[in-house]
């Protein structure tokens, strides 16, 4: 049996958002030293603010500011700094009080060791040496046993107030496709496309999955399927992706290959967006040193008869 593949897989998208008037203040206060939060309507100030007050779901926008210093109401230690996060060295994650604050904002707390934090230490925002107006104008907190500074007196009213921001998720993990999936994708380096079939409704499932999901059997039994194909539904494109050399508008399809039990993904080329259409009999195209095809183009066959995929839409 050959190896199963397994390889590092990186999932990032970066979430752009627009601010209201609240989270505005509160971010571009950050950038101007200044830590704002927001009354509620029983009279308990939030920090970090939010939107609508938690008993009556009402729009609040009474803004208040508050200290840099505060308590540490709780904590737990990161021993392993992961990429990204506000420090590299090891520190603990607290939930931090402000003073002036009724609840608690969550960042990184500088010390030297676990046995330097304790819950009740007093600490202040160290303030990151450039701030664009984001949580991360906090660099970290740190001890702190001095008075309250003297607050500044704003109101929430900035020149140039951050409107939108984007936040970066990402997630980096091994993935490993599995006996099946490692068949399948080792025949696609071949320019081959192989499912497998169920044993009892007889359904060929590409890619392969190791199990049919209707029957609850194992599959070993491999077909190989294609190379060419119908396109049942398909969508066109609009919207360049970030990092993607297509031009829009373009089009992505379903495409039952010959022989599968299911329709699989794929670009369409090699004809204009707005004559692409459902029964369309394509086949690949394949780029040199390609480990999957790049896109399907038609093949010029008349159209297949909609009974023939219907099934598979």
């Amino acid at each position: 049996m050959p190896e199963v593949l397994k390889a590092p897989l990186v999932v990032e998208f970066p979430f752009t958002r627009s601010l209201g008037p609240v989270q505005s203040a509160f971010l571009t206060g950050l950038r101007e030293r200044v830590v704002l939060g927001v009354r509620a309507s029983d009279g308990r100030v939030l920090v970090p603010p939010a939107e609508y007050d938690p008993v009556t779901a009402e729009e609040i926008r009474d803004l208040v500011e508050v200290a840099p210093t505060g308590t540490v109401t709780t904590w737990a230690w990161n021993h392993a700094p992961r990429r990204g996060q506000p420090l590299a060295t090891p520190f603990a994650w607290a939930l931090v009080r402000l003073d002036g604050a009724d609840t608690a904002l969550l960042h990184a707390l500088d010390v030297p060791g676990a046995d330097a934090v304790h819950t009740g230490m007093r600490v202040r925002i160290r303030w990151a040496e450039e701030r664009t107006g984001a949580i991360t104008d906090i660099a970290c907190f740190e001890p702190y046993d001095g008075e309250p500074p003297q607050l500044t007196g704003a109101t929430g009213e900035f020149e140039d107030p951050v409107t939108g921001i984007v936040a970066a998720a990402r997630l980096d993990y091994t993935y490993s496709p599995g006996r099946a999936q490692t068949a399948y994708i080792n025949a696609l380096g071949g320019r081959r496309t192989v499912g497998e079939r169920c044993p009892s409704c007889r359904k060929v499932y590409v890619p392969p999955r190791g199990a049919c999901p209707t029957c609850g059997v194992a599959t070993d039994e491999q077909v190989e399927v294609g190379p060419r194909g119908t396109v049942t539904t398909f969508c066109i494109v609009n919207i360049k992706a970030k990092n993607l050399d297509i031009e829009v508008p373009y089009v992505y399809a379903h495409i039952a290959l010959d022989g599968a039990g299911l329709a699989l993904h794929g670009r369409i080329g090699g004809i204009p967006y707005d004559e692409v259409r459902m029964g369309l009999r394509v086949e690949p195209v394949w780029t040199e040193g390609g480990r999957y095809p790049d896109h399907y183009r038609p093949t010029g066959e008349p159209d297949a008869d909609y009974d023939t995929y219907r099934e598979l839409l």
